[in-house]
């Protein structure tokens, strides 16, 4: 690390701590050759993402741009705004393990489209109205639609491991005679 005084480049560390929240490390250093201290910060240096619009446009990804869009799909659901700040976080955290530093936006409107659905299906519709550009009400009733359909079938499911299960204890029962 070069001396921001005297710009030699070897200096000890004298201290190291965690900073902003263990985004960072803070180090106390000393020059070898003026014996004056400073202070250096280590960050994690993330790739920058670049969102291809449906027009052909591209333009950096914005957390904030995201977040506000997730905020106003999630309005008076009772979400509270912790939640959906790691929501974000989990998108763009998936977005930065991508091989390849380029997505586009509908890859990620179906990002939260899926992590939305579980989360509120009011939200869900709102958000898709919004990134399907929904032209009426049979666009609504179609998503609606499946959304009762997906609804059916997780409870298909349920009940079915639920009597699977049943059945595996009933077995079990006997075997212990």
């Amino acid at each position: 690390m070069r001396c921001p005084f005297c710009q030699h480049t070897d200096s000890r560390v004298l201290e190291s701590r965690a900073a902003e929240a263990g985004q960072s490390v803070r180090r106390r250093r000393e020059c070898l050759n003026c014996k004056r201290r400073f202070t250096t910060y280590e960050r994690i240096e993330y790739v920058s993402i670049t969102v291809i619009k449906r027009d052909g446009q591209r333009e950096s990804f914005d957390r904030s741009k995201l977040l506000r869009g997730v905020v106003r799909a999630c309005e008076k659901t009772g979400i509270p705004l912790g939640r959906l700040e790691a929501f974000v976080d989990e998108i763009e955290a998936e977005l930065q393990q991508q091989a390849t530093p380029e997505v586009s936006s509908s890859d990620i409107g179906e990002m939260v489209l899926l992590r939305l659905q579980p989360l509120s299906e009011v939200a869900y519709v709102r958000f898709a109205s919004v990134y399907r550009q929904f032209q009426g009400i049979r666009d609504f009733i179609e998503t609606l639609d499946r959304l009762q359909e997906n609804a059916r079938s997780r409870s298909q499911q349920t009940l079915s491991r639920d009597c699977f299960s049943f059945e595996l204890e009933g077995v079990d029962k006997l075997r212990s005679f």
